[in-house]
């Protein structure tokens, strides 16, 4: 297994894993979603490859201060293998290394598996309201 940058010939592959992890949304538009991250610090969109597979994917974000996790998915039949604390891992080190203090992420309050994974590496549920505004309609 090796863990890359993000290169654009994996598009089909990483919308069909976020698909197959239930990430993708209807007012979400995965490919626009890639553009996004392809015009900022696209060296932190990482993904696992294993024998020519896409089996995992990171986004990682950072605007000086808070860092920001997304689209962290493992293929289904390899979950709760490491995979995911690997791909977790990576994206500290490249946020670390930007001097990020902390982290956040967004999890779906009705998806207890995730959370307890987050959970158990080391974060958790803040006293806070996350609040969001669409700037564009995809």
């Amino acid at each position: 297994m090796t863990l890359r940058p993000y290169r654009p010939a994996d598009e089909p592959a990483v919308i069909g894993l976020w698909r197959a992890c239930d990430l993708v949304r209807p007012w979400n538009d995965p490919r626009k979603d890639i553009a996004r991250k392809l015009r900022v610090n696209p060296e932190w969109f990482r993904v696992a490859e294993s024998a020519g597979a896409i089996i995992g994917t990171v986004m990682a974000g950072y605007e000086g201060h808070r860092g920001w996790i997304n689209f962290l998915a493992v293929e289904p039949a390899r979950q709760r293998g490491g995979l995911g604390r690997k791909l977790m891992a990576e994206a500290e080190q490249l946020l670390r290394a930007a001097g990020c203090a902390k982290i956040n992420l967004q999890v779906r309050r009705t998806n207890a598996a995730v959370i307890a994974f987050y959970e158990r590496l080391g974060f958790g549920v803040d006293e806070a309201v996350s609040m969001g505004k669409r700037l564009e309609t995809d």
